[in-house]
Parts: C-alpha cells; sequence; structure tokens
C-alpha cells in the first residue's frame, strides 16, 4: 500500500494525524493546502477506512491480524473450521438399537490414539490433533458426563445433546470435512475410547476458569504473559 502524504493524513483523521500511535489534536486545514487535489469527502471517507485497515494489520492485538493462522479458531478473521456448517442430524444421531463395536478398552484407546493425530481421516489435511492437541479446545462442559449439550451440535444441527461417539462424528464432519465413520466400525470405537481417556485426563486436570482446557492458548487473554502477544512488557494495545 503507498502511503499518503503528511499532507493529507491530518484530514483522513478528521483533522488530526497519527504520531507514534497517538492521534494529535486536530489542525485546521487550509484552503488550496498542496497534495489535497481534488478529495472529496467520499474519497477522504475510503482512504481513510484503508489507511485505518493498513494500521489495524499491524497490530499484533488486533483479533483481524493477518498474521494469525488462517485456520485458526480463534482469529474471527480467519476461516473457522467449527463454524458456518450445516449438518444433516440423521448423519450424526445413533440409531435406535446400534451397538458401537466393542473390544479390549485399552487396546481401543491405542488405537484411538493413532486416528486422533492421523490427519488421512479428514480431506483438509486437520486431525483431531489440530484443535485438541494438549487437551486445548475444549469446552468446559467437557468436564460433563456425556450425553450433554455441545455447541457445534446445537449450531449445525440444532441437537441439544450428543453422546461421545455423535460427537466425533460431528468432528469428523464439521472442522474435518470428512464422511462420519460407519456406527458399527472399529475405528469409531477406537476414537471415542481414546477421547473418553482424554475426558478423564481434562478432569483431573482441572478448568481454566479464563479458557477451559486451554491454559497456554495464545488466544487466551487469561494466558501466560509469554504466550499471549497482548499481555507482553511491551504491550501495543495499552496505553503510553
Amino acid at each position: 500500500m503507498k502511503l499518503l502524504s503528511s499532507t493529507v493524513l491530518p484530514l483522513l483523521f478528521g483533522g488530526g494525524f497519527v504520531l507514534g500511535g497517538a492521534l494529535i489534536a486536530p489542525q485546521t486545514a487550509q484552503a488550496g493546502a498542496p497534495g489535497l487535489g481534488n478529495l472529496n469527502p467520499p474519497a477522504i471517507s475510503r482512504a481513510r477506512a484503508n489507511l485505518l485497515q493498513a494500521v489495524a494489520a499491524k497490530n499484533p492485538c488486533n483479533p483481524c491480524n493477518p498474521c494469525a493462522a488462517k485456520k485458526n479458531p480463534c482469529n474471527p478473521c480467519g476461516a473457522n473450521p467449527c463454524a458456518a456448517a450445516e449438518v444433516d442430524p440423521r448423519l450424526v444421531v445413533r440409531p435406535k438399537g446400534t451397538m458401537l463395536h466393542k473390544g479390549d478398552t485399552a487396546t481401543l484407546v491405542r488405537e484411538g490414539k493413532k486416528l486422533f493425530m492421523d490427519k488421512k481421516l479428514s480431506t483438509n489435511g486437520m486431525a483431531c490433533q489440530s484443535c485438541h492437541a494438549n487437551l486445548k479446545a475444549f469446552a468446559d462442559t467437557f468436564a460433563k458426563p456425556f450425553p450433554h449439550k455441545v455447541d457445534m451440535a446445537v449450531d449445525t444441527s440444532g441437537i441439544n445433546s450428543v453422546s461421545l461417539d455423535e460427537m466425533i462424528q460431528f468432528c469428523m464432519i464439521v472442522p474435518m470435512e470428512a464422511k462420519p465413520f460407519p456406527w458399527d466400525s472399529r475405528k469409531l470405537a477406537a476414537l471415542t475410547a481414546y477421547t473418553a481417556s482424554l475426558q478423564q485426563a481434562f478432569i483431573a486436570k482441572g478448568i481454566n476458569p479464563c479458557n477451559p482446557g486451554a491454559a497456554n492458548n495464545p488466544c487466551n487473554p487469561c494466558a501466560a504473559k509469554k504466550m499471549n502477544p497482548c499481555a507482553a512488557k511491551k504491550n501495543p494495545c495499552a496505553a503510553n
């Protein structure tokens, strides 16, 4: 983006101008001032919007910071893999009378752990681990016994209560953009068993009141200062 001249900047900010991050008091523009040319009010408004957008983009505390990961669900400007999807309830509600595959729990947990990290299960390069590594991105309701309410299920299908295996099917369809597992498949049983073990670890770890299950999440405003770019000593969002 080509920088605007110092003559135009005062006009773009309503008569004031920016110096070192501070808005300086407005100064009256002189008629016929050099550099203003034939800028009319609409053109000034567009130029102001473009300039403000460019300034905000460089602010690490700006939620629309283009430096944020495009698929970061914490970035409202990014492509949130868990948003804006509609799921047919018939794909994610276990039919009555359907039983999950049965097997040795310890074996299923081991198999489920491998599947949890397997990007080949998705069509977009994601794995369960992409969102939930180190118990991240679980809501506080994850500590509650299943079935229970999960926002993703409500938002995408209007379903107010899901079992753990049904939640896995949701994740397969929405963030991972893949087909759900057959209800009697060993893979679904294995992922369900492993996720149940993560639930126990989540409960044992305790819930972070600032951002449940994500104490080290840099998007968490209550996270450690070294992780949170907006909590650093030289906080560009803080008052001077």
